[in-house]
């Protein structure tokens, strides 16, 4: 395995919210540069613009493309060089227009091979939109850019709890209709899958959630429950997958039972992340599974009631960088057995008869 630091690239995220706080704090810390080569897409003039308001003294390095990024420095590519406003706490489609150029351009060298792993400090998910960006969030944007066919999950993580959605940014009207049996067994699969892979977690247990108050009552508050939450389940079991449930949200947060669980998959945003987010400290992680790209973000968003202020905390941040190295690793150690398979020491033979018999290849016989 070769032995170098892990190249992390950083996104800007929204200019006028905690982004660049969050990424100049984590990296005050020196021991930080030990662990990765960090590279951050955005802007020199607007870095320069959030240290000197905040008062802060992580210095960076200008570079005009991955290939130059330096280890034991904090590296900052340079995605646009046109003057922008910064009107810090207040969202704007300027500030939305220098989060898509960084983006755009992370996604750029990603397909270069230029870095490991991304880390995308938050966005305004309205002010981002326009040409080039027609998604509700990052995950559906990277799913989009980097998926190569395959799906997305959202994980919102710690240490102590791990919560997937089957759907994501889908306004409460719509979250019914989306539940389906093949929805509930994709999203269940693809978080086994990672919690195995990119978290090494070896036999994960899952809990599923009840789409209904009371898990529907036996059908008196719904069907979606008896008709396609159960099915469902039984058919990850048969695959061979821990899954159980149906556990109505409330009592299953409220009385911790999500300790017994290696993960928690929810049927909808509010109904897993209100919890997780009053459960969890200021270590919460947001973590994109299923995709090539490994991608991680701050639990919190563009926080414009705290940007300019100073007080910012960049924990989450510096557990987003942490967890995408992790995962990074995870992967190389899951896949390293799988790359290099024994030789098969047996070879099918049918003799006259048709019948199949296996005899062992004569350099193999004892």
């Amino acid at each position: 395995m070769e032995d170098r630091k892990i190249r992390v690239a950083i996104t800007h995220g929204d200019t006028n919210g905690v982004g660049y706080e969050v990424i100049l704090k984590a990296f005050d810390d020196p021991a930080m540069l030990d662990l990765c080569t960090p590279i951050v897409y955005g802007s020199p003039k607007v870095a320069a613009y959030h240290r000197k308001a905040l008062e802060l003294e992580t210095n960076f390095s200008i570079i005009n493309k991955a290939e130059e990024a330096k280890d034991g420095r904090l590296n900052l590519l340079t995605c646009f060089d046109d003057e922008i406003k910064i009107d810090l706490g207040q969202p704007s489609p300027e500030a939305g227009l220098a989060a898509l150029k960084a983006l755009d351009r992370a996604m750029e060298d990603y397909r270069k091979g230029l870095f490991d792993v991304l880390v995308t400090a938050p966005i305004n998910k309205s002010d981002i939109q326009g040409e080039g960006f027609h998604f509700t969030g990052h995950t559906e944007y990277l799913e989009a850019k980097a998926g190569d066919g395959k799906k997305a999950l959202m994980i919102l993580m710690n240490d102590d709890l791990r919560v997937a959605l089957v759907t994501t940014h889908l306004a409460i009207r719509d979250v019914a209709e989306a539940i389906t049996k093949p929805r509930i067994v994709e999203k269940a699969t693809i978080f086994h899958q990672a919690l195995k892979r990119d978290l090494r977690i070896s036999s994960p247990r899952l809990a599923i959630l009840a789409l209904n108050p009371h898990a529907s009552d036996e059908g008196l508050l719904g069907t979606e429950e008896n008709d396609i939450i159960r099915p469902a389940i039984a058919e990850l079991e048969q695959q061979g997958i821990q899954a159980f449930g149906p556990y109505p949200a409330d009592g299953f947060f409220g009385s911790g039972a999500y300790a017994r669980f290696d993960g928690v998959l929810a049927m909808y945003h509010d109904q897993g992340l209100g919890p997780f987010k009053s459960i969890i400290s200021d270590d919460g992680v947001n973590f994109t599974a299923g995709l090539p790209l490994i991608r991680t973000s701050p639990a919190h968003g563009t926080a414009y009631d705290l940007a300019g202020k100073g007080i910012a905390d960049e924990n989450s941040m510096r557990h987003a960088i942490y967890l995408a190295i992790d995962v990074f690793r995870n992967r190389q150690h899951y896949d390293e057995p799988m790359g290099n398979p024994l030789p098969k020491l047996y070879h099918e033979k049918r003799d006259d008869s048709e019948k199949v018999r296996f005899t062992v290849p004569k350099d193999k016989k004892q």
